[in-house]
């Protein structure tokens, strides 16, 4: 089962450490990873070369934001809806089921999570949620509406908004669309088991996040989001508070004439033991 919308991974400086084009492999997915031209041969030593999508410029100093809006628009010009674009540093993809959270070796989970965005006329952005965020000694919804999207993202082509700035750019997106009164979703069931930011070398570890970024990027969301956005000071170092709460007016709107699903349709998905290894 092939996903419907094309997947990118935005990458950069780590061609020794390939972590989501190292679980998509595994997982059979299809994929293109972007990069800038001066990293070419790097890429190409250890990628298919017909996996890889080159930038028409490098070095820019703006972070992800470049590379992200111009696979926005390579997506369209492909003809497409909708697009993924994941970070490079998601080492393991689960699916979150009956309080364990197994990885999944299929790409069964993001065509599931395709056709459930399909449903709606209002769902612009959708994703996976952190596996480090989700407790299995508790309980979960399949997903929450109207929060943050990072990392692992479904965006809709025909949005004419884009990514800007140069901080925090999944949350001033999400808040945005909502904003607009359209419903984010964030998927509980699929799961990204993501490196924690700066865990990491390569990327824009090195331009956004050392000294004073981590303050820099708080105070960045809330010049452009004061009515939501608040900074505060834990586990060592500056964070941002997005309040969700004012968006929980806004609702799913179904397509019409959906047809009738199954009600349970586990996309080819079973649950395998592997055996250990030593």
């Amino acid at each position: 089962m092939a996903t419907r919308y094309p997947i990118y991974v935005i990458s950069k400086g780590r061609w020794k450490i390939r972590l989501t084009t190292d679980s998509l492999e595994r997982m059979h997915v299809d994929y293109k990873i972007v990069i800038e031209p001066q990293e070419y041969e790097n890429y190409s030593a250890v990628i298919d070369s017909k996996k890889i999508l080159v930038l028409p410029f490098s070095n820019l100093g703006q972070g992800g934001i470049p590379a992200r809006n111009w696979v926005w628009e390579h997506s369209i010009a492909q003809g497409f809806k909708r697009h993924w674009i994941l970070d490079d540093n998601i080492e393991m993809f689960y699916r979150y089921n009956n309080n364990m959270k197994n990885e999944a070796l299929t790409d069964a989970i993001f065509r599931a999570s395709e056709d459930f965005v399909d449903r709606y006329e209002n769902v612009p952005m959708a994703g996976f949620n952190y596996a480090f965020f989700i407790n299995a000694n508790e309980k979960h919804s399949a997903y929450f509406l109207n929060n943050r999207v990072y990392s692992c993202i479904l965006l809709d082509n025909t949005e004419t908004i884009r990514w800007r700035g140069r901080y925090n750019e999944d949350s001033d997106l999400a808040l945005r669309f909502l904003k607009q009164g359209k419903c984010t979703i964030l998927f509980n069931t699929f799961l990204a088991g993501k490196k924690t930011t700066m865990k990491l070398a390569g990327g824009n570890t090195d331009q956004l996040y050392q000294g004073d970024g981590r303050k820099k990027m708080a105070k960045s969301l809330i010049e452009q989001h004061p009515d939501c956005v608040t900074m505060y000071w834990r586990f060592g170092r500056w964070q941002h508070k997005v309040d969700y709460s004012q968006f929980a007016n806004n609702k799913l709107i179904k397509k019409p004439n959906l047809p009738n699903y199954p009600k349970v349709d586990n996309y080819g998905m079973k649950l395998v033991e592997f055996p250990t290894t030593k």
